[in-house]
């Protein structure tokens, strides 16, 4: 479990600004270089260039670099990384919901109410 912690730290680290979640949607259309990722952007190169370093320790961006040109695409499997973890623990409270709901169900249910603890008059 630490191990799989460890990597989804630096992972939501990376969504945590809004800069590079606006990279990540950039990139989800495809890849892109360094220089076409800092356009839209109000920042230097450098800035852009950081932003980039902690996307790539979060696994979800690869750059490549061909003459002076790097061009940075998605990591497809690392989103399915956050994806999985958001996905047990939704699956986790919609079970703890449905068990809520049956309790209540039940608690209302008129054939019921006199075999609950609470129904049972003391006469």
């Amino acid at each position: 479990m630490l191990k799989q912690q460890d990597r989804l730290d630096p992972l939501f680290q990376a969504f945590a600004d809004t800069t590079r979640r606006a990279m990540v949607d950039r990139l989800s259309k495809g890849p892109a270089s360094v220089s076409e990722l800092a356009e839209p952007l109000a920042m230097s190169l450098s800035a852009v260039v950081q932003h980039l370093q902690v996307l790539e320790a979060g696994g979800l961006v690869s750059s490549q670099k061909v003459g002076r040109v790097r061009t940075c695409r998605l990591e497809p499997l690392a989103m399915g990384t956050a994806e999985t973890w958001i996905a047990d623990r939704l699956c986790a409270w919609e079970q703890r919901l449905d068990r809520l709901a049956e309790f209540l169900a039940e608690d209302r249910d008129p054939d019921r109410a006199n075999d609950h603890p609470r129904q049972r008059s003391t006469s």
